[in-house]
């Protein structure tokens, strides 16, 4: 049990989050504080809408949770998988470190949330606003 406790840590730290944000809906303002590079610049940043997205993840809305932001619904599933094969390794007593990114991944990583900054900001792109 042991072994578990760091995985189990971290999974009691995210439901406790999508919880909040589940709970205080981002929607009504006042509650979080404001995208600062919205608020200067009317920019949307990758982030923007990810709390919106994170609450309608949390109320099991995933076609509304897409529309205010796709890219992080992607970064939820994927913490979720890392998370499932790190909790099985410590489980079975594997090493828990996994493979390291190489820097092929982080460009890549860093172009495909480029891309989507720009789409979305861009007029025919309205459809990724938050």
């Amino acid at each position: 049990m042991r072994r578990l406790a760091a995985p189990l840590g971290a999974a009691a730290a995210a439901v406790a989050a999508f919880g909040y944000v589940g709970a205080v809906d981002p929607n009504h303002p006042g509650h979080y504080p404001v995208c600062p590079l919205l608020h200067l610049t009317g920019i949307f940043c990758p982030a923007c809408g990810g709390l919106r997205s994170a609450h309608a993840v949390a109320h099991g809305e995933l076609p509304a949770a897409l529309g205010a932001n796709a890219v992080a619904v992607l970064g939820y599933a994927a913490c979720a998988v890392f998370w499932l094969v790190w909790t099985v390794r410590a489980a079975r007593g594997l090493p828990t470190a996994g493979p390291r990114p190489r820097r092929v991944h982080r460009w890549a990583l860093t172009a495909l949330l480029a891309v989507f900054t720009l789409v979305r900001n861009l007029p025919f792109g309205a459809f990724l606003h938050p």
